[in-house]
């Protein structure tokens, strides 16, 4: 695994961001019928052909669906074909006791990183038998901490859920449980730039007091924007990409797989 970059607090930093792919303890897992191995498979050759020079990886959140050791030993042998550090955070379907034995001895689940002028913290959101999140009060404390002991850095925060609203009625009860609260620390620290999450699986890109928010595809099946109820929409599996700047602003973008069909198969599992 290698080392986070050398890079100044002169140099833009490049980060891509995998997010819900869902993986199963059976490489030929499907989801809704697409088989998420080989649909995380595509996204990464796709980031290859796209990133050449990654600085830092970020998954945010249900690398697997059913929470095995060996999902997670897939996902971290899938994502190593991009050879970037890498960051972890837990989702809804993940089981935190498997994902730390499958990264053992490695830095995966460390949840600050200094790279180039930016400070990025990764939360915790996830709450055990639990599709709703939660920032227990070691994860706020620990967003404090973090945002207090850097004050000269720009902040990119990120965590699993959503701590806003984004337009669909059926994500309004399984996003983040205690906002407030999560607002109320980062409302404290204008250093803080942005806010990063999955989750949802679609794109979303706002502003809140001059912080940008935003969420992402899955590297799997895509949630319909805009739905009232539970819909997977046709649309292809992607990443973001996240260029930061010294100066504190930043770049960013979605890239999809192309000649991508795909029809949800509601009768093959429920996801």
């Amino acid at each position: 695994m290698p080392n986070v970059s050398t890079l100044t607090t002169e140099d833009p930093v490049l980060l891509v961001q995998l997010s819900d792919s869902h993986l199963f303890a059976d490489a030929d897992g499907s989801l809704l019928g697409l088989k998420t191995a080989q649909s995380l498979q595509q996204v990464i050759d796709r980031v290859r052909a796209e990133q050449p020079q990654i600085d830092l990886l970020l998954a945010t959140g249900d690398l697997t669906q059913d929470g095995s050791v060996e999902a997670y030993q897939r996902f971290r042998a899938l994502s190593s074909q991009l050879s970037a550090p890498a960051r972890w955070i837990p989702g809804n379907h993940d089981q935190m006791p498997h994902m730390r034995e499958a990264t053992v001895q490695s830095r995966l689940l460390e949840p600050v990183v200094d790279i180039g002028n930016w400070r990025i913290t990764l939360l915790n959101s996830a709450v055990p038998h639990s599709t709703p999140g939660y920032l227990e009060e070691d994860q706020l404390q620990l967003l404090a901490q973090s945002l207090s002991e850097a004050p000269d850095r720009h902040h990119l925060v990120c965590l699993h859920h959503h701590p806003v609203s984004v337009g669909c009625q059926w994500l309004e009860p399984i996003g983040l449980r205690n906002a407030k609260e999560f607002w109320a620390v980062l409302d404290r620290y204008p250093q803080a730039r942005a806010v990063l999450w999955g989750h949802v699986h679609q794109p979303f890109d706002q502003q809140r007091n001059g912080l940008r928010l935003l969420a992402s595809p899955s590297t799997c099946i895509q949630f319909a924007v805009g739905s009232p109820d539970f819909q997977v929409s046709s649309e292809a599996p992607g990443y973001r990409w996240l260029r930061l700047q010294p100066d504190g602003t930043l770049q960013t973008g979605v890239s999809r797989l192309t000649d991508f069909t795909f029809e949800p198969d509601y009768s093959a599992n429920n996801y």
